[in-house]
């Protein structure tokens, strides 16, 4: 009886993975992108870089949008921005992401001040860009602070009206260190991961919870044309080159509307996880053949300054 039971639920598992592909072909030529306008839309690092480019994206469909940032100034700047270019409102709120309290204070803010938040984009970030031996634990502990803790924060903050109502939408902007280590990167990379790992385990603990309704993207962009990168230089730009702000910002929003699990940037990026079969021999050769050792050799970034994504 028990092996019967079990080639029934293989069986059953085998067409529902084949109806599931087909599925995803028909949808991707028939299934119109999700409404925004009239979502609240908050983003983290709003002020600059990849944050400003996805707020910008949102307002153009009709979005509320709530922009958090450490540079106040910054921050008014996109919200002028985002009025002129047909966002439904905008509020702006100076929160520094590494700090759990604050969080919580600014979110209860939000929550009395505009409503319960339908689209959550952690894009806040920080990078420094040292070899592991030379970074301070100060710095360390920012990074983490900033790039991973923060993402437990925000979604411990609003998450609960998003199940309540079986509604909403979680975004991380993760980066390729997200799939593979790189040079100068160890405390990045960790965080980056972390944050992987994390709205990859929220998003089954909400589909085991039946909240089909809430849905999850993480992102995956190579490195971006914002001040954060300033001085990285990519070995193989025909593959890999150093990506258009705003063309990233425009594919990320493009990605949430069409409730994609995942966005690779550029698509091929997928492959770094294929490392995993690979000898080590292969691995390193491949890693000094894309430059990854040599990529922050004259890395500058943009320092003490939080908010942006690179």
């Amino acid at each position: 009886m028990c092996k019967m039971s079990s080639i029934l639920e293989t069986l059953k598992f085998m067409l529902l993975l084949i109806y599931y592909y087909f599925e995803v072909f028909v949808m991707k030529f028939c299934r119109a992108p999700k409404n925004v306008a009239g979502e609240i839309v908050l983003v983290t690092g709003s002020a600059n870089g990849i944050g400003k480019q996805i707020a910008l994206n949102f307002a153009r469909l009709g979005a509320i949008l709530i922009l958090w940032d450490i540079d106040e100034q910054g921050n008014e700047d996109t919200a002028e921005l985002m009025k002129r270019n047909g966002a439904l409102a905008v509020y702006t709120y100076k929160c520094d992401c590494s700090k759990r309290e604050e969080i919580y204070a600014v979110a209860d803010q939000v929550k009395k001040e505009v409503g319960d938040v339908n689209i959550l984009i952690n894009n806040a970030g920080i990078l420094n860009g040292k070899n592991f031996i030379d970074l301070l634990d100060s710095e360390i502990e920012e990074t983490l602070d900033v790039n991973i803790k923060a993402h437990f924060w925000t979604c411990k903050a609003f998450l609960p009206a998003m199940i309540s109502c079986n509604h909403g939408h979680l975004v991380t902007i993760s980066s390729t260190g997200g799939l593979t280590g790189a040079n100068k990167l160890s405390d990045y990379c960790a965080s980056k991961w972390a944050e992987t790992g994390f709205l990859e385990a929220v998003a089954f603990e909400l589909q085991a919870a039946g909240k089909k309704g809430i849905k999850t993207t993480i992102v995956f962009p190579y490195y971006v044309d914002t001040e954060m990168v300033t001085g990285v230089i990519t070995t193989r730009p025909c593959l890999y080159p150093i990506l258009d702000v705003e063309y990233v910002g425009r594919k990320i929003v493009d990605a949430i509307l069409k409730e994609k699990f995942y966005l690779f940037i550029p698509p091929w990026v997928c492959f770094a996880t294929l490392k995993i079969f690979l000898p080590t021999k292969v691995i390193f050769l491949l890693v000094e053949y894309f430059g990854i050792f040599n990529n922050l050799d004259h890395f500058k970034g943009r320092k003490k300054r939080k908010g942006n994504k690179n």
